[in-house]
């Protein structure tokens, strides 16, 4: 099995999520760890001699202290690793191309300016007000998700939380009464998400397999029930005449893309 070791002189988070989006695109076992804070020499020995199988490793670094990038590249070419630096070669041409020497400052992609405050904020927003725990935040919503349940509306917020974006969502159901500030803002605000009933009902099946109390006896993926919910939920969105969705099968990621083009986001969020 191959090993791919996302190293940061910070956090790590940019080295794991493209060590997973390349691991990602194969149909293979491939493990990802993230190895944080690599900040001095000790800290490059410490990882390498952890190794155990060189040969089934590769490293991805985003490691911008030269000293500590180039020594963890030395090393790695003496235990025959392969490494790849994702930030080196970038920064190296942004700089020759303003005139300007980088900073070669640890986590300064995370840098805690307007729009990390502005990411939390959103995130605090999205769990204040998700699955209708209080529908007093629709107003100040950037956009409000409807939906069945298990049409992943909490992920979602969740993921344009993190782009600084603050998402409410609402769940229906045909026994509860719709919020009226639904129907006084900006429709759209308003996205409502649809999948295909046979997925809807493999999905809920899976959820109450998964929790072991009376709640496998309710009709929550029952036939008639789901095409019940989804007949009212389809009802609902053409009053509204919002925009909908179809998330069947779609990743979350692409569900966001999106919301984000339908709301006029901007996309400079790091």
């Amino acid at each position: 099995m191959l090993t791919v070791y996302a190293v940061s002189d910070s956090i790590g988070e940019t080295a794991e999520l493209v060590a997973r989006a390349s691991a990602n695109q194969f149909r293979a076992d491939i493990q990802v760890k993230r190895i944080p804070y690599v900040k001095s020499p000790e800290d490059v020995n410490e990882f390498i001699n952890s190794i155990k199988e060189p040969k089934n490793a590769t490293v991805i670094s985003t490691v911008v202290l030269v000293e500590v990038r180039e020594f963890l590249v030395e090393r790695c070419i003496e235990r025959g690793i392969n490494i790849v630096n994702i930030l080196g070669p970038c920064i190296s041409t942004i700089s020759r191309l303003i005139g300007i020497q980088p900073q070669y400052a640890p986590g300064a992609v995370w840098e805690m300016d307007e729009k990390y405050f502005k990411k939390i904020e959103a995130m605090e927003f999205a769990i204040q007000y998700d699955d209708s725990k209080n529908v007093s935040g629709i107003k100040h919503a950037d956009v409000v998700l409807i939906g069945l349940s298990r049409t992943s509306k909490t992920p979602l917020c969740m993921y344009l939380a993190n782009k600084g974006i603050k998402a409410l969502n609402i769940p229906l159901l045909p026994e509860i009464p719709i919020p009226e500030d639904l129907f006084e803002i900006d429709r759209k605000k308003i996205v409502g998400l649809t999948i295909d009933p046979i997925q809807l009902m493999e999905i809920r099946k899976h959820r109450i397999s998964k929790i072991r109390t009376a709640y496998k006896e309710i009709e929550y993926a029952n036939v008639e029930r789901v095409f019940q919910e989804i007949d009212f939920a389809e009802k609902l969105m053409r009053r509204l005449r919002c925009k909908t969705i179809d998330v069947t099968k779609r990743a979350i990621e692409d569900t966001a893309l999106i919301i984000m083009k339908q709301i006029g986001h901007n996309f400079d969020y790091k």
